[in-house]
């Protein structure tokens, strides 16, 4: 069986198992990986080693940047400070703590151990996110626990890169050498993520080519990844910073029809990448365990250890921290709904395969790096169980706290905009028909179409009747400056906080939707 035929089949495995685990409501990464693993174990199946850098350069780019354009820039500013502290703090305690643990339960010696503890520090992005779109949880938890798996990276990566370095050489850690590192890695990538992100904003506000501005859209967290590394700043937080700014300002950078074309192919690429990525962790493992030394047997115990600890710390930090910041606030009445979800969403996924990988094979002295296979090993493991345990069980936590959004909340939200909007447009339309800017049949056409949703917000029209092909064109220029109208009133209504960045960006496709419809005619 070749390489080619390998991959293929891998492709048609993660995407036959993602659309079952839609089709019956479950979580997806966690279903891919428990199939990945299912079919790692069978005999004839040849071990699966992937390369470094096909995760960290090819795969991991454009699923970063899908996720960082979902995080609403208004509900960011407002949980900025806790982000802050997990990113910083949380990632600290579970790296040195994992650490602790695995010197004193493994064979890895304390460098080694710390390496451990740095890859299996961060929380995921890509699982969190994949994790959180089947969950109805509020705009600004879900922004929380996406911002913090986004931001932490820079964090982490100074504390691998600072284990990595003492594992290799032998070296002390120079606090001083890391605070640089950390400044280099998390500003220098941030910086030329916002310069990537500018950049693209001029050119897609120059051009209208749907074909041009999709390559643009795919190119770009590539564009943003390479460059912060090439200038040894941290790729994925250029990634992420490009990814928010250009998530918040994109509805202003092009046309209708080419949103919903630019939309249509990234969430094909996002969904045959998580669903290849995932099903690779699975396969991964039992390759991994097969390269283990005669010492590192005990691995089945050491996993579940290692995932405990990175879970109980987690529940130690965020629970404090939130009673603290409620206390600070003045409530009265300390509620623990918020902490249970924002822990136990704390996956590991692709981030942390990512850096294990990109672990060296030998040290300076050219002798091969002591129990990297266990390392490896111990990290997978982890990562497998967290999106088991975690995965599958995240939903039910999510609604035993009460947090979750019942469906008429979101359809109650979506009427009362979409009111607003046609209210708005219904006004515009008044002055049009002061000013005998377009032909009555027209005004009239377009008036019974707004107040039909006026009166169904939440429906279609119900009016199928179109006017005649002579006054087609005029009827199309009328409702695009009134869909324009809405749109305005949209982004009016998100900026003042009356509606969640998930139901702008619902109804503003639905716009998009109806304003390619009128090229029809």
């Amino acid at each position: 069986m070749t390489g080619l035929t390998i991959v293929l089949l891998l492709v048609v495995l993660a995407t036959a198992v993602a659309t079952g685990a839609r089709h019956w409501s479950l979580p997806a990464p966690s279903l891919l990986v428990v199939a990945g693993l299912a079919v790692g174990l069978v005999p004839w199946v040849p071990p699966i080693h992937v390369p470094p850098q096909v995760i960290s350069i090819l795969v991991l780019p454009p699923l970063l940047y899908a996720s960082a354009e979902e995080i609403s820039g208004r509900e960011l500013r407002a949980v900025w400070r806790p982000v802050a502290i997990l990113a910083f703090g949380l990632v600290l305690a579970s790296a040195v703590t994992v650490g602790m643990i695995a010197s004193a339960l493994t064979p890895l010696s304390a460098p080694a151990a710390f390496v451990l503890g740095a890859v299996l520090a961060s929380t995921d992005p890509v699982a969190v996110t994949a994790l959180g779109r089947r969950l109805s949880l509020p705009s600004r938890v879900q922004v929380m626990v996406q911002a913090e798996s986004l931001f932490n990276d820079a964090t982490s990566l100074v504390l691998f890169k600072v284990a990595v370095g003492t594992a290799v050489a032998a070296g002390a850690v120079s606090v001083p050498s890391a605070a640089g590192q950390f400044v280099l890695l998390g500003g220098g990538g941030a910086l030329i993520g916002g310069a990537v992100a500018g950049v693209v904003m001029l050119i897609r506000g120059r051009t209208e080519d749907p074909v041009l501005e999709t390559v643009i859209a795919l190119v770009t967290p590539y564009a943003s990844y390479v460059l912060a590394e090439e200038l040894h700043a941290s790729g994925v937080t250029s990634v992420v910073v490009a990814g928010v700014i250009l998530g918040n300002t994109g509805h202003r950078l092009t046309n209708a029809s080419n949103r919903l074309q630019i939309h249509a192919v990234y969430d094909t690429v996002v969904f045959l990448l998580e669903s290849v990525v995932f099903a690779v962790i699975g396969l991964e493992l039992p390759a991994l365990v097969g390269d283990l030394a005669a010492d590192e047997r005990g691995w089945p115990l050491w996993v579940p250890a290692v995932g405990f600890t990175v879970l109980a710390i987690r529940l130690l930090w965020v629970f404090p921290l939130s009673a603290l910041m409620q206390y600070r606030k003045g409530t009265s009445h300390i509620s623990w709904r918020v902490p249970a979800v924002l822990s136990w969403a704390g996956t590991r996924g692709v981030m942390p395969l990512a850096a294990a990988l990109s672990i060296p094979l030998a040290t300076d002295s050219g002798a091969p790096l002591p129990h990297r296979a266990l390392i490896l090993t111990i990290t997978t493991g982890t990562i497998v169980l967290t999106l088991i345990v975690q995965g599958f069980t995240l939903a039910p936590v999510v609604r035993r706290s009460g947090l979750a959004l019942e469906p008429e909340h979101t359809a109650r939200e979506e009427a009362r905009a979409r009111r607003r909007l046609a209210q708005a447009a219904l006004a515009e339309l008044d002055q049009y028909e002061a000013a005998d800017a377009a032909p009555e049949p027209v005004l009239k056409q377009a008036r019974r179409h707004l107040e039909a949703r006026l009166h169904q917000a939440d429906a279609d029209t119900g009016d199928d009747t179109g006017p005649s092909m002579r006054l087609a064109d005029s009827y199309s220029a009328v409702r695009r400056a009134l869909i324009a109208v809405e749109s305005a009133e949209l982004q009016r209504l998100y900026e003042a906080n009356e509606i969640s960045n998930t139901t702008r960006r619902h109804l503003q496709r639905a716009l998009d939707l109806e304003e390619t419809g009128l090229s029809g005619g």
